[in-house]
C-alpha cells in the first residue's frame, strides 16, 4: 500500500523557518519524482518544489526561490522541504506527492501528473 505522510507543520512568525518531512512507504520510492504542493483557503492548488529520484535536479516556483530548499533522503524513503524566510502568503496546506519518473525529469509542476499523495500538513505564518 502506497502512502505518503507529511509531518513538520505548525505556527511560525513571519520571518521563521520550518521543516517539513514526508515519509514514502509503498513506492519503489528511488525511482520517484518528488514534489510539494500547497493550497490555500480559496485558492486553487500550486506547485511548490520538484526533485528528482536521484536529488541532483530540482524545480522550484519563483514564489518560494531563494527561501525553500527540497532535499531527499532515498535510505530512509524521505522527502524534505525547508522553509526559510516564512511569509505570510506561504500560509496554506502543504501536500507532498509522488509519480514514478525513471528519466529523472522534473518538468511535471501540475498536480494531475502525480499519482500518490499524503494528507497534507498545516503551515501557519503569522504577521
Amino acid at each position: 500500500q502506497e502512502q505518503l505522510v507529511e509531518s513538520g507543520g505548525g505556527l511560525v512568525q513571519a520571518g521563521g523557518s520550518l521543516r517539513l518531512s514526508c515519509a514514502a512507504s509503498g513506492l519503489t520510492f528511488s525511482m520517484c519524482a518528488m514534489a510539494w504542493f500547497r493550497q490555500a483557503p480559496g485558492k486553487v492548488r500550486e506547485i511548490i518544489s520538484v526533485i528528482n529520484w536521484s536529488g541532483n535536479r530540482t524545480y522550484y516556483a519563483d514564489s518560494v526561490k531563494g527561501r525553500f530548499t527540497i532535499s531527499r533522503d532515498n535510505v530512509k524513503h524521505m522527502v524534505y522541504l525547508q522553509m526559510n524566510s516564512l511569509k505570510s502568503e506561504d500560509t496554506a496546506v502543504y501536500y507532498c506527492a509522488a509519480r514514478y519518473e525513471p528519466d529523472q525529469a522534473i518538468d511535471k509542476i501540475d498536480g494531475h501528473q502525480y499519482n500518490y499523495w499524503g494528507q497534507g500538513t498545516q503551515v501557519t505564518v503569522s504577521s
